[in-house]
């Protein structure tokens, strides 16, 4: 049965936070979407523990605490460590995937640059999610 998601989006480019949400509305997606535009605000909001999200799209170049620092702690909390966290991010730096890897990622898209592309990935990303089971912590 497909699920309506919570959705984190972790992303500080304003563009590609509209591009995102352009991307749901066309889709015509019911999930909820949270944005941070940052690692340190996303940690204050998944710490506030009200309604932990289903998904993390994160990007990894980020202000303030990046998308690898971001990984690391929340991998190493026992409320945190299930959410599944898919990477979202134009770096295709070998590096990068294999320490997001290392970290236990749900999966590593790298931003195609035509729109068309990008939705067509988002889409197929969101309806992966949508059907799966999730660990409950």
């Amino acid at each position: 049965m497909r699920k309506s998601l919570n959705i984190l989006l972790v992303e500080d480019d304003m563009i590609e936070i509209m591009k995102f949400n352009r991307t749901i509305s066309k889709l015509a997606y019911p999930h909820k979407i949270v944005e941070a535009k940052n690692g340190e605000e996303a940690l204050n909001i998944l710490y506030k523990y009200e309604s932990l999200p289903d998904l993390i799209l994160l990007d990894l170049n980020m202000p303030k605490i990046n998308g690898l620092e971001f990984l690391s702690i929340i991998r190493k909390n026992n409320q945190l460590k299930y959410i599944p966290t898919v990477i979202l991010t134009s770096s295709n730096d070998h590096k990068d995937v294999s320490e997001c890897h290392q970290l236990g990622i749900a999966g590593y898209l790298v931003k195609p640059l035509k729109f068309a592309d990008y939705s067509e990935s988002i889409k197929t990303v969101l309806d992966y999610w949508c059907y799966n089971e999730f660990v409950q912590a």
